[in-house]
């Protein structure tokens, strides 16, 4: 069992969701936000892995001018609008 201070701005906030009926406890508003925390940071794990290997890549020399990719991605879509008239 954990037992927090939430201070009494927050313990004010939380009784206000209770008492609205938003959650059926404190238990239940406590949950959601650890839940949340815990999906962010599940987010920012994916974000730091995808950093890395970008990092990666860079090193290995495994990169393109960015004029070179702007100018396919311009011809990808330029042609995709072509066909769509």
């Amino acid at each position: 069992m954990i037992n927090a201070e939430l201070g009494t701005q927050l313990e004010a906030y939380v009784q206000q969701l209770v008492d609205a009926g938003r959650y059926g406890s404190k238990s239940e508003v406590l949950s959601e936000g650890i839940r949340l925390v815990q999906d962010r940071e599940t987010r920012l794990a994916v974000l730091d892995a995808s950093i890395a290997r970008g990092l990666a890549d860079i090193e290995a020399g495994r990169t393109m001018p960015a004029g070179d990719v702007f100018k396919r991605l311009e011809e990808k879509y330029r042609a995709m609008a072509e066909k769509s008239v």
